[in-house]
């Protein structure tokens, strides 16, 4: 627990009160009282960082625009990079101090089943059949070998899974777990399956209401992690006024500067480069734009210190023997 935070500035409060037009004040119960374990309720995340080249993008300009940036997540997958890539990835961030988190396996868009470009989705996102799981077991092992600490899932009993091999020694036992926003939890209950099933930080679908917000963060305390800009096929959002409430809401909270009007990327190679290297740098100047809004807002305080990365204790069902 930490002490809640001081409300942030209202985005126009003080003009539209000169002129008499009634401003609702945030309701000191709606606050998180939650925080990482360093204590602060914010952390950011650079999404979409395909390899090597856009992560070097994304760094050079970090320094340029001073964004500070605690993760970088890739989308194509650890099958996807080489094992050169891989380390040479996980070096410059590691010199860096950021978290370093590359999604595992195939996934269900990308194999021969057709339910998932049906108007229903089908099964969305994940694994689908045992060699998949497979796929994503053999890519965590692979990753974390080659020094990666952070995998982020899009399946239930991959991330199950994977927390117990996690628990048995299999995997490092600081490796952590995100949840994709291919399969975001969208109420209190799933939020808090996901944690008992392993998750680190969890990234909710960015539609979510502030009051969601809250009602999850009455039932877990696992860190969040949320688009304030979503890429188009997750909806396009832009919620940048909304950054310092976001914080105040769902902390510990990572903010994830995405983009959107930008087409997919994933899975990358050489032939989407020059958009990849370009969409990789307004990310990140996407981010410094939410920076001055909180700053402006009286918000900007609160940020975890730059190389922290882990969650904290969080609660787990029993990793016994057995699925």
């Amino acid at each position: 627990m930490t002490a809640l935070p001081a409300p942030p500035r209202l985005p126009g409060a003080a003009a539209l009160a000169r002129i008499g037009h009634p401003v609702a004040a945030p309701e000191p119960a709606d606050a998180s009282p939650h925080s990482f374990p360093d204590g602060g309720t914010w952390r950011t995340e650079i999404p979409s960082v395909e390899g090597p080249e856009a992560l070097a993008e994304v760094l050079k300009e970090s320094t340029r625009l001073d964004v500070p940036v605690h993760r970088i997540s890739q989308g194509s997958g650890v099958w996807m990079l080489t094992d050169a890539e891989i380390t040479e990835m996980a070096d410059a961030c590691a010199e860096r101090g950021v978290e370093l988190c590359l999604f595992t396996g195939p996934r269900g868009s990308w194999d021969i089943g057709a339910a998932t470009r049906t108007d229903s989705g089908g099964a969305g996102l994940r694994a689908r059949g045992h060699d998949a799981l497979a796929g994503c077991v053999e890519d965590a092992v692979r990753a974390t070998e080659l020094g990666v600490r952070c995998l982020l899932v899009a399946d239930e009993g991959v991330l199950w899974t994977l927390h117990r091999l996690r628990v048995a020694g299999m995997l490092p036992a600081d490796t952590t777990f995100k949840v994709s926003a291919l399969i975001g939890p969208v109420n209190p209950a799933s939020y808090a399956v996901y944690e008992r099933l392993g998750a680190d930080s969890l990234n909710v679908p960015s539609d979510l209401t502030l009051a969601h917000l809250t009602e999850i963060r009455r039932a877990s305390r696992a860190p969040m992690d949320l688009y304030v800009e979503a890429p188009d096929d997750l909806g396009g959002y832009v919620r940048m006024y909304e950054a310092a409430e976001l914080i105040r809401r769902g902390a510990p909270l990572y903010l994830k500067f995405g983009l959107s009007r930008s087409a997919g990327i994933y899975p990358y190679g050489a032939h989407l480069r020059e958009h990849t290297l370009a969409t990789a740098r307004e990310r990140v100047r996407r981010g410094r734009l939410v920076l001055d809004l909180l700053a402006r807002h009286g918000a900007a305080g609160g940020m975890s210190p730059l190389g922290s990365r882990l969650p904290g204790e969080l609660r787990r069902f029993p990793a016994t023997e057995g699925n």
